[in-house]
């Protein structure tokens, strides 16, 4: 395990199409959309900023000259950003498969759905993820509108959607936050439109226990997922202002 270049890198997913936040997003992807005067997606890279990452890498479709516009020298607060352009979405595993050629010779990155905002700690999914070794480690909570990750007494993530039917001992929500080895990517095929859960499906069919969990419950977990979430927390970080 080469400690000292782990956890270097994260991949923020700003490719989404932001469907759910129409028209706001008509012109505008989702994670530029502001909350508190400043882009929904610098939220994710200041939590990752302070778990230790130094490196963005953001992939893009919808409006992708937005970014540019919103991060001209192209870094946040210090830290390197790099943009991925897809020309055709390739949802989440496919953006991943994008970015191989970016990674270098990091071994573990963490991914980060780019319409989230949260302050969890984030430092129990890397210390987790360095002593159990898994080819990657979901971040869960207890409660939520989705309880579909079940995982059992070992940590280890038996079923995603029901698919294996197995109810495991814990029933969670999966945050869109994770970490992963980067020889999971192995396992993508380039160019292919493929979802990271049909990923997590597919390794957990061939070699179980390969996909952990851990529930982290401490702290505050928003997926802007609707316009009155948006406007919700829009108009809360107003009044803080």
């Amino acid at each position: 395990m080469q400690n000292g270049r782990r956890f270097k890198t994260a991949f923020i997913l700003g490719a989404g199409l932001g469907a759910r936040l129409r028209p706001l997003t008509e012109h505008c992807p989702k994670p530029l959309l502001e909350i508190g005067r400043r882009p929904v997606i610098t939220y994710a890279m200041d939590h990752l900023l302070n778990a230790g990452i130094d490196r963005f890498i953001v992939n893009t479709h919808h409006c992708p000259k937005k970014y540019e516009e919103k991060f001209p020298d192209g870094k946040w607060r210090g830290a390197q950003i790099i943009f991925r352009h897809e020309s055709i979405l390739l949802e989440t595993a496919g953006g991943l498969k994008n970015v191989e050629n970016l990674l270098g010779e990091d071994q573990t990155i963490l991914c980060y759905n780019g319409d989230i905002i949260a302050n969890l700690p984030l430092e129990k999914l890397m210390e987790f993820h360095k002593q159990k070794q898994p080819e990657a480690t979901l971040v869960l909570r207890s409660g939520g509108p989705v309880l579909n990750v079940s995982m059992d007494e070992q940590d280890e993530i038996c079923d995603i959607r029901n698919v294996f039917k197995k109810p495991g001992a814990k029933k969670c929500l999966f945050t869109g936050i994770y970490a992963i080895e980067t020889s999971l990517l192995g396992f993508i095929e380039a160019g292919k439109i493929e979802s990271i859960i049909s990923i997590f499906i597919q390794r957990i069919r061939e070699k179980p226990g390969s996909i952990a969990g851990i529930v982290i419950d401490e702290g505050d977990w928003q997926d802007i997922g609707s316009l009155e979430i948006y406007e919700s927390l829009a108009k809360t970080a107003g009044k803080t202002e």
